[in-house]
Order: structure tokens, then C-alpha cells, then sequence
């Protein structure tokens, strides 16, 4: 179940990574690397109140997710990733 305020990194066909509100129809931002687009989408997601980061590689498969507080993570201890 996905909030409207969630984000995700993605390669656009560009070659650009975009970090996208996962309600919205375009990007909020496009960035040339994907370290740059995560750290956007970090800034913003803490801005609105926390969220969950999805993060997808070059493949297109979701790589990582991560919850930004204040948002609940529902297993903190078991997150040996962050």
C-alpha cells in the first residue's frame, strides 16, 4: 500500500535518473547521477513529513526501500542495509 507523498528513483531512457512522487505524472527532478536523485528525493520526502524511498537500478528492478522519518518502519532492527 503506497502513499501518495512515497517516491522513487528510476533511470529515465536518457540515461538520467528521475526522482518521482509516485502520485505524480513527471518527475520532481532529474539528476545525472543516482546518488544525486536519491539525496533529492531524501531532502523532499523529509520536507513533506517522511515517506517510503523505492530506489530501482539500471535493470529496472527495485533495488532498495527505504522509510524516512517520521515515517514507520515496521521492522527497524531487522534493516541491516542503512
Amino acid at each position: 500500500m503506497t502513499k501518495d507523498r512515497d517516491r522513487m528513483v528510476y533511470r529515465r531512457n536518457d540515461g538520467n535518473w528521475a526522482n518521482k512522487r509516485n502520485d505524480a505524472d513527471r518527475a520532481s527532478s532529474v539528476h545525472r547521477t543516482q546518488r544525486e536523485a536519491e539525496d533529492a528525493a531524501r531532502d523532499m520526502l523529509k520536507n513533506q513529513g517522511g515517506g517510503e524511498l523505492t530506489t530501482k537500478g539500471v535493470d529496472g528492478r527495485i533495488r532498495s526501500k527505504d522509510t524516512i522519518a517520521p515515517g514507520n518502519d515496521p521492522n527497524p532492527p531487522r534493516d541491516t542495509e542503512h
